[in-house]
């Protein structure tokens, strides 16, 4: 049986994304992807679209990733966790991505995919207090007691932060969920766990 066959029953001939029945393709998830249907999903020409062309992106589009970023696939967790990671200036999309769990093996896939999309020499780094490389989904502690302005409480040291969300435009902040609020950490202040 071919790959798009085998992709075809998997989703019931829809978007394993947004469950558009038109216009189906399967699409190879990198980086060093096989192409065998374990590494592969089956997107509609608009999902597809969006995700090798950024500039077309319709943010409100993406809302369907509330659905199938629970899916037992690891290809389609790793394009839901890649597209809520890209929208995370949108506060439902940071919702979203706090909320997924990935296995280790899952997330560094993902992860290393998301570096294949900005691959210029340019991107921003973001690391850690002790030099680490800091990325998306990321788990850190907090090295100082930090005021938390606004929100009236201090976070305390030691504090776990998970499923961090980079600044792309600023290499020293971060963000992530302390008390339940979604608060902007300086890199300087945390240790990769």
């Amino acid at each position: 049986m071919t790959i798009e066959k085998l992709l075809k029953t998997r989703s019931q001939s829809t978007c394993e994304l947004c469950n558009d029945p038109e216009n189906l393709a399967v699409l190879a998830v990198g980086p060093n992807s096989d192409g065998s249907a374990t590494q592969s999903i089956y997107l509609c020409r608009n999902c597809s679209k969006q995700i090798n062309d950024p500039e077309t992106m319709d943010v409100h589009h993406w809302r369907c990733l509330n659905d199938s970023m629970w899916s037992q696939e690891p290809a389609i967790q790793v394009v839901a966790w890649r597209m809520l990671t890209r929208l995370s200036s949108e506060s439902w999309a940071q919702d979203l991505v706090a909320m997924l769990y990935l296995e280790e093996g899952t997330l560094a896939w993902a992860s290393a995919g998301l570096d294949e999309d900005y691959p210029d020499s340019d991107t921003i780094k973001h690391l850690d207090a002790n030099g680490a490389i800091l990325a998306a989904g990321d788990t850190v502690t907090l090295i100082k007691d930090l005021n938390v302005k606004g929100a009236g409480f201090t976070a305390k040291r030691g504090t776990a932060v998970r499923n961090i969300t980079l600044v792309h435009d600023n290499s020293e902040h971060i963000e992530g969920r302390v008390s339940g609020q979604q608060i902007v950490i300086l890199t300087k202040f945390v240790k990769k766990s």
